[in-house]
């Protein structure tokens, strides 16, 4: 009659034999979703997740609102996450800290590991949720294991949390959804508020979890006088964000040109290293989610252990080489396979077009430098928009890819 009732039946009595008898309506909390019509509008957008990418400057100033503190004159550059300021000194006194996630989830994680483990000095490891669960993996008490995941409801990582919880671990949750079982479950945590995300294939949660995995770090490590420099350019960095992220996105027109090159490809290899590992990886994921098509990302350190063997003039191959520690090493392997008539795009920082190529002879996509754990929000964004153009070229459903759901909850 156009109400609704929740029901519970009584365990222990079908436990023991007994028979369920019909119980009385359970009272639950009402929870209201605050949510504008025009959130869940594609607006002039013709896909859900061509406007989700778009939306990532918007997001990005959301995510951050409130919780970057820029000082006055005499007052230090900070961060602010109301969710962990009581659990910090647990979090500085643990033994290691344990990113826990799946998919995209694990690869903003595995993009935030670098400056996390300069800044906090704690050894940082990274767990799949699923595999953690299936080795039994020793987790302790001094642990902290933070569980990376958009929903907030990934079946896995649920499962990872409660065999955490049992062995006495710090549990930190980094959700997009308030209220959602991880959000529950954990200790504390952090919301990335990046916004309702309606396509399947992740974007604008991706770039807003690696901010707040930043912001993580710059709290841990915020009492130590050695890194302040650093953490204040990355402060200063991340206030500049979203602009950059604007200027990246002009590249809209150049990845569709790139994608009508690759539509008839049936495979695609991203080289990264250092930060950008978790690119390679999260660039070929989009490709492989959206757009049906053969990806991988590779570890570029790892070229002449095996995958050097698949290269030649006809296998397109993606090497991220923006300005970093790594950038020297990537100048090599991009003359490795240069010199191996590997037909290349390389992602490079702008201005570096003439030194990284002097021939000329291959495709370059040039996106704005910033502080370099920042970089891979930036690097992501041309990868989503080629997964996008790819898919629509190749006339799949970009926002409901195929076999797949938003929110992972079956095992």
């Amino acid at each position: 009659d156009g109400a609704v009732s929740i029901l519970k039946f009584d365990n222990a009595k079908g436990r023991n034999g007994g028979t369920y008898a019909r119980p009385a309506s359970v009272q639950r909390a009402l929870s209201i979703l605050e949510m504008e019509v025009e959130q869940i509008n594609k607006g002039n957008y013709e896909h859900y997740m061509q406007k989700e990418i778009h939306e990532q400057p918007e997001s990005l100033t959301t995510t951050m609102r409130g919780r970057l503190i820029r000082g006055g004159s005499c007052k230090a550059k900070s961060v602010l996450l109301g969710g962990l300021k009581d659990h910090l000194k647990t979090i500085r006194r643990s033994r290691r800290i344990v990113f826990i996630g799946c998919g995209t989830s694990y690869n903003a994680a595995l993009a935030a590991r670098p400056i996390l483990e300069e800044l906090s000095d704690l050894p940082v490891t990274m767990e799949i949720a699923s595999d953690l669960v299936d080795r039994q993996a020793p987790i302790y008490r001094e642990d902290t294991a933070v569980f990376v995941s958009q929903s907030g409801e990934t079946a896995d990582t649920l499962q990872a949390l409660e065999y955490a919880s049992e062995n006495g671990a710090l549990c930190v949750g980094i959700t997009n959804t308030v209220g959602s079982a991880i959000a529950r479950k954990t200790h504390c945590g952090v919301h990335i508020n990046a916004g309702a995300e309606i396509g399947v294939a992740s974007t604008k949660a991706y770039t807003s979890q690696i901010v707040v995995m930043a912001m993580l770090a710059l709290a841990i490590g915020g009492d130590t006088i050695s890194t302040q420099a650093r953490r204040e350019a990355i402060i200063d960095g991340l206030c500049d964000l979203p602009n950059k992220v604007r200027e990246v996105l002009k590249l809209d027109q150049e990845m569709k040109v790139l994608a009508k090159q690759l539509i008839a490809e049936q495979s695609l290899l991203v080289f990264g290293r250092g930060y950008n590992y978790a690119t390679a990886l999260e660039g070929a994921l989009k490709v492989k989610e959206v757009a049906l098509m053969h990806s991988e990302g590779i570890l570029a350190g790892e070229m002449k252990h095996g995958p050097l063997a698949l290269v030649d003039e006809n296998l397109p191959i993606l090497v991220i080489a923006t300005r970093d520690a790594c950038f020297s090493k990537q100048q090599s392997v991009i003359q490795q396979l240069h010199a191996r008539k590997g037909r290349l795009i390389v992602m490079c920082s702008k201005g570096d077009a003439a030194s990284i190529f002097p021939g000329g002879s291959c495709r370059v996509i040039e996106v704005p430098q910033v502080e370099d754990c920042l970089q891979p929000v930036i690097n992501i964004v041309p990868l989503q928009l080629l997964a996008y153009h790819l898919t629509v070229l190749r006339g799949y459903n970009v926002d409901q890819p195929r076999n797949l759901a938003k929110s992972v909850t079956t095992q």
